[in-house]
């Protein structure tokens, strides 16, 4: 006995067998591409609750120790 769900897919609300659909969670290939399109266009966001002014990126400072890794005036070359 095979496992049976039928679900809509989420771009063309076709009625589908989500188990049987090598394109899950879309039904076909087609539907696949339109959304990763929409993805790649930037036409879906992900919402954040801070403006981008406000939000801290303090994971991309640069370590103290690590601000001379690149300098050229190095002494060791």
């Amino acid at each position: 006995m095979s496992k049976v769900l039928s679900v809509k897919c989420p771009h063309c609300k076709k009625e589908f067998d989500y188990y049987s659909s090598e394109f899950r969670p879309f039904c076909c290939e087609r539907c696949k591409m339109v959304d990763l399109g929409l993805w790649m266009s930037e036409s879906y966001t992900v919402p954040i609750k801070k403006t981008p002014e406000e939000l801290e990126f303090d994971e991309f400072e640069i370590p103290q120790e690590d601000l001379n890794f690149f300098r050229e005036d190095d002494e060791e070359h």
